[in-house]
């Protein structure tokens, strides 16, 4: 059986969802980790059984045997790190987002051009069992065209801290960080349409919050305190097809509770994804709630890594093109960067 010698780069805690699925599929091969911090890469290199540790990606990218990485690092590192390894002849995996900007994008987008490696953006929630199910609905036509969807993804204490509330390597707060799945995830579902207009809103009025005495939350290894990045974000985006989407989300807002919804609606029928699937159709008159019968009709993070990891590995060793290449992207960087600067200046950003 053919192989893929695979390599993480970035050693964190998203790095063992990625380990954990290479080493399940077993047509991979683990050879290779890199962190900054070498007591970090060795701890996973042990955990893991990876015989090779590296603590600059470059070096490790000049091992000829290493067909595959992901990337598994800071916002603001993946560009450099994506584009350094399609050049070098290695298939990418880059964690979602994609990068920074729009502009960085195009620089990722033409050394996909210059390669004919596989490239794809880690959007877990596309790889879940139940939006599988939902998008074979969709594509026999069950929900007639989806015209409008919404999402909310509201943390009422979840600012992690650390380098995801630091703007210079995040690149933002709860957008880019939770937003991008739930955008990305609505887009997908309605058919991936090219974006028209964005208006949007930031805010940045409570902070990290810090000083909240009695809930905990999730905090970032290096974290801290600090934060310079918005606590609340939100958007209405038309796309050129006439359909629109509203999201919003929130690392920390004064809420009762966390809130979560995915929601989509089309002309013969809609779907609830959060916090589990349920499609509503009508027949007979009559309007019905259905349940799909499923392992995982909720999102379930390893399910959703399996899958994900199963489909890069496979789309590396037959060629066959991943879901979630460059095009989508670079589609879903326009979107991020025009909420960004639709929100700095005050106004709609429309695009030819």
């Amino acid at each position: 059986m053919e192989k893929l010698k695979v390599g993480v780069i970035g050693a964190g805690s998203l790095s063992e969802a990625h380990l954990d699925a290479y080493k399940n599929n077993p047509t991979v091969e683990l050879v290779a980790v890199c962190d900054l911090v070498e007591e970090r890469a060795a701890e996973k290199a042990k955990k893991y059984a990876i015989a090779n540790i590296y603590t600059d990606y470059q070096e490790m990218l000049k091992d000829p045997e290493l067909d595959a990485v992901s990337v598994v690092t800071w916002n603001n590192t993946h560009k450099d790190i994506a584009v350094a390894a399609l050049d070098a002849g290695k298939h990418v995996l880059c964690e979602k987002p994609l990068c920074m900007s729009y502009e960085e994008a195009l620089e990722i987008k033409a050394a996909t051009e210059r390669t004919d490696k596989q490239f794809m953006i880690g959007y877990v929630r596309r790889h879940a069992s139940s939006i599988a199910i939902l998008k074979e609905f969709i594509d026999n036509g069950s929900l007639g065209e989806i015209y409008y969807a919404k999402a909310s993804n509201l943390r009422r204490l979840g600012n992690p801290g650390g380098w995801f509330s630091d703007k210079s390597r995040s690149g933002g707060g709860p957008l880019i960080d939770i937003g991008v799945h739930v955008l990305d995830l609505l887009w997908y579902l309605m058919g991936r349409p090219k974006v028209k207009t964005v208006s949007a809103n930031t805010y940045n009025k409570l902070g990290n919050r810090s000083n909240i005495k009695t809930l905990s939350f999730y905090q970032a290894a290096d974290y801290s305190p600090e934060n310079n990045v918005e606590d609340l974000a939100n958007a209405i985006i038309r796309f050129d097809n006439g359909a629109s989407l509203m999201v919003d989300v929130s690392f920390t807002l004064h809420a009762k509770q966390d809130q979560s919804s995915a929601i989509i609606f089309g002309d013969k029928g809609g779907a609830e994804i959060d916090p589990q699937l349920v499609m509503v159709r009508e027949e007979n008159d009559i309007i019905l709630n259905c349940t799909p019968q499923i392992d995982h009709p909720s999102f379930n993070f390893a399910d959703g890594f399996q899958n994900e990891i199963n489909h890069f590995v496979n789309s590396c060793l037959t060629g066959e093109e991943p879901i979630g290449g460059i095009e989508d992207g670079l589609e879903m960087m326009k979107i991020l960067t025009a909420i960004y600067e639709s929100a700095e200046k005050k106004r709609e950003i429309a695009f030819d």
